[in-house]
């Protein structure tokens, strides 16, 4: 299910089938939800048992006027008092258990399917709702069910002994008190429905708030300099201003449905009391089976007004497991088969013993690729690139470029035709072999928080202190490295806001290149550095280029001049392909392009004098 599919999925009925699946994830520690459900069970035997002793008291030591039985009374008295305590630390202890391990799998399993979910899906799903999924989604899940679960059985059970009890007593006196239980299961079906048409919608607008705060801290520098700031407050004031129409319409249906309860209850005791009371006046039964049916009434309805709450968080809570499932079981579109799985192993556990080594050849065979619903960026398209060989890419916008590497790195896949490494059809091995020997630099690198150390070691998690410096020293990073106050510990800041653009670019490149990838891809790498940083990082290419399958998208001509072979790109297809030398001597568009590249950077340094 999709971002889009969820406006329509919000105004589905009570799905069984989600409860199921949610339950199934607590199969890993039924024993604390076993040990949990039997003390709240003996805790409901326990409070039906209170009146009844209540009962004994006051017909045979109260009316009889038996003393001799009080001690035998009051000791058993105590020692329920002692098993309800005790059971009420039971079912406390591991109903926190339960939150904390659901709340862990949840958050687990939806990780995990993040991390094997393709590119497409966080190209159409917005970030908020992810982290709304993620967080509190899951939190909300997991603290209704484990509490939630526990209050329910006690609910249940109570009222399931107070009515076998009550039968047992007096069937006439039962059937006149429960006369108002058709009346209270329609108005529990009604206000059912309403609360969880709301609490959907509330959801649902949390997650859009949520999306916004995101936008609004990451692009907070772009809102400022473009004087934002009240177009933003106006779009998260009219999401806040929804969210809280629907909350506000949800505790209003919460609020009647309480009262409405109590009314109800009120009509069971009258009713009691009256037909109750003449019984007792005709002789017919006792004064104290009457206090024992008053007693039942006020503990029958008391769960009865506590399942009415648990309701209406179930009702919240099944807006958040509709949610979380539909991201643990979104469906990837790229995905390794049940064979190569078996061989290669998935997207998070390896089983590299089987890898094999790649060496680097890579062949787009008739390839043909468009996005979901759009135009088709690669039609037919053929390309042979032998190991080692270094390939720069050329164009404009929308040319294709980003594609043909993200069909390289199998962020996506061709609509049709055949991509072939070393011969081989890639869907043949995994994802993850792929990855292991693939290096990556983006036009806008992104770091971690942590150390300039973590950060290149990232590529190489086991390389040593030694490796990682040599890695800087080779792309010239290890000059302002050492500069810095902690050295390779400086911190980055979040996303590496506490460096340079050229710095993080410097610590990307010795991040990919630690990892020795036999494919090496360079995304417009140097397009956001500056003449200076660029000599570093061109020097550096030329090093880690040799004997290296790399595919290079250019956007400064000059970084490129040195490659086997440069493919100018148009619409998808290849307009013109050779050598630096060999493009120049066509005067045709590669001509042109670097030409003008090269009057404007001389231009440029004539100004800055």
């Amino acid at each position: 299910m999709n971002y889009y599919e969820e406006e329509e999925y919000t105004n589905s009925k009570f799905d069984l089938v989600v409860w199921k699946k949610i339950f199934s994830y607590m199969k890993e520690f039924k024993k604390h939800i076993i040990i949990g459900l039997l003390a709240v069970i003996s805790l409901s035997i326990t409070d039906i048992l209170y009146p009844l002793m209540n009962v004994y008291a006051l017909e045979q030591i109260i009316g009889a006027g038996n003393l001799d039985k009080l001690p035998m009374f009051l000791g058993f008295y105590a020692f329920f008092i002692l098993l309800t305590a005790s059971m009420v630390y039971v079912f406390i202890i591991n109903a926190g258990t339960i939150q904390r391990k659901l709340s862990y799998v949840l958050r687990e399993k939806a990780f995990k399917r993040l991390h094997e979910l393709p590119f497409s899906y966080y190209d159409k799903t917005p970030v908020g709702w992810i982290m709304a999924r993620m967080t509190s989604d899951s939190r909300n899940l997991s603290e209704i069910l484990s509490w939630g679960l526990i209050d329910l059985t006690w609910g249940l059970f109570m009222m399931i002994g107070i009515t076998i009890v009550m039968f047992i007593v007096n069937v006439k006196l039962a059937l006149i008190t429960l006369s108002v239980l058709p009346l209270l299961i329609i108005v529990s079906i009604y206000f059912r429905r309403k609360i969880l048409f709301a609490y959907r919608k509330i959801r649902k607008e949390n997650s859009k708030i949520t999306g916004l705060f995101n936008e609004g801290i990451m692009g907070a520098k772009t809102t400022k300099t473009l004087v934002l700031e009240q177009q933003n407050f106006n779009d998260f004031d009219r999401l806040t201003s929804n969210m809280k129409r629907h909350s506000i319409r949800a505790a209003m249906f919460a609020g009647l449905y309480f009262p409405t309860i109590l009314f109800i209850a009120s009509v069971a005791t009258g009713l009691a009391i009256y037909y109750g009371g003449l019984e007792v006046v005709n002789g017919v039964i006792s004064f104290s089976i009457l206090y024992l049916f008053l007693a039942y009434i006020g503990q029958f309805f008391e769960p009865v007004m506590q399942l009415a709450n648990i309701l209406a968080r179930f009702q919240q809570a099944q807006a958040s497991a509709e949610r979380l499932i539909s991201l643990i079981e979104q469906k990837a579109e790229i995905f390794d088969t049940p064979e190569v799985i078996e061989k290669y192993g998935d997207a998070i556990n390896f089983k590299k013993e089987n890898w094999e080594d790649l060496v680097g050849a890579v062949k787009f065979d008739n390839v043909t690729f468009k996005y979901n619903k759009g135009e088709e960026v690669l039609t037919n398209f053929t390309l042979d690139v032998k190991a080692g060989e270094s390939i720069a890419l050329v164009g404009q916008t929308g040319a294709g470029k980003s594609t043909i590497v993200n069909l390289i790195c199998r962020f996506y896949e061709p609509t049709t035709g055949t991509i072939l490494i070393d011969g081989k059809d890639y869907k043949d091995r995994s994802i993850g072999w792929l990855h292991d020997n693939l290096g990556y630099v983006l036009q806008s690198p992104h770091l971690f928080s942590g150390s300039i150390f973590d950060n290149i070691r990232y590529g190489k998690p086991e390389a040593t202190l030694e490796e990682v410096i040599e890695a800087a020293k080779l792309v010239e990073a290890h000059d302002f490295i050492i500069k810095s106050k902690d050295g390779y510990d400086t911190e980055v800041g979040e996303g590496g806001a506490k460096l340079s653009v050229g710095e993080k670019q410097l610590v990307s490149f010795a991040r990919a290149l630690i990892a020795d990838p036999k494919i090496l891809i360079l995304d417009e790498a140097t397009s956001s550095v500056d003449t200076k940083t660029e000599k570093s990082i061109q020097r550096a290419i030329e090093i880690v280029l040799k004997d290296r399958t790399s595919f290079v998208i250019a956007h400064r001509l000059s970084t490129i001049t040195s490659s086997d072979r440069i493919l100018v790109l148009e619409d998808g297809k290849v307009i013109e392909s050779g050598t630096h030398s060999d493009l120049i001597a066509l005067e045709n568009k590669y001509f042109k392009l670097y030409t003008n590249q090269f009057k404007s950077k001389v231009i440029e340094e004539s100004k800055n004098g």
